[in-house]
């Protein structure tokens, strides 16, 4: 049985691939050209989703495909609607939310879980005030990680770091979408976080 890679989150993960089919020009295609995933590669990325848009289509998008890898990178536009709506997703219930829909898709059909940081590079100076919305949502990332024994992609960290060397502009213009060159970065950092590069 060939193996089913599944990739969901929001427009990072998205990257038009309703306009640019199945995979968008971000960095799942980037992955698939790479070679180095065996299998069938699924994107179901959506646009500014918060993970309370990902459990409502959890069963179409994700367990009805019964993935062997399954690739989840969300929580920006869980911090981002605070500031943008004034439409808060508390901690809590960031942390029970993943936990629900990582449990059930355990229970159906035991993937190999990848979970991403979301990342935010403050490209305007009040960007760095949102930070004590989204670090204890990356805390929770890894929280889960833990618990379901799952890969870590360290998007955050890394964008964090290699801001020091290189413009923050180069890597995602508006601090949130990617650049060519960051989706390229992101495609090298997932590979290599699980074993591929």
């Amino acid at each position: 049985m060939s193996a089913i890679n599944l990739f969901i989150g929001d427009s990072v993960t998205d990257c038009g691939r309703d306009i640019e089919p199945p995979y968008g020009d971000g960095y799942v295609r980037e992955i698939v050209r790479s070679g180095l995933l065996t299998g069938e590669i699924i994107n179901v990325g959506i646009s500014g989703n918060r993970l309370i848009d990902l459990e409502k289509r959890w069963q179409v998008d994700v367990l009805d495909h019964k993935p062997t890898l399954l690739s989840i990178a969300i929580g920006i536009n869980d911090m981002w609607r605070r500031y943008d709506d004034n439409d808060i997703t508390p901690t809590e219930n960031f942390r029970e939310r993943y936990d629900r829909i990582l449990s059930l898709t355990q229970a159906i059909c035991n993937p190999q879980f990848v979970l991403c940081e979301p990342f935010l590079l403050p490209v305007q100076d009040e960007m760095n005030s949102w930070r004590e919305d989204l670090d204890p949502k990356i805390e929770i990332v890894h929280e889960m990680a833990k618990k379901f024994d799952a890969f870590v992609v360290p998007f955050d960290q890394h964008f964090t770091a290699l801001s020091g060397v290189v413009s923050m502009a180069k890597i995602a213009e508006d601090g949130v979408h990617p650049t060519v060159f960051g989706h390229s970065e992101m495609s090298r950092l997932w590979l290599a976080t699980v074993g591929l590069a």
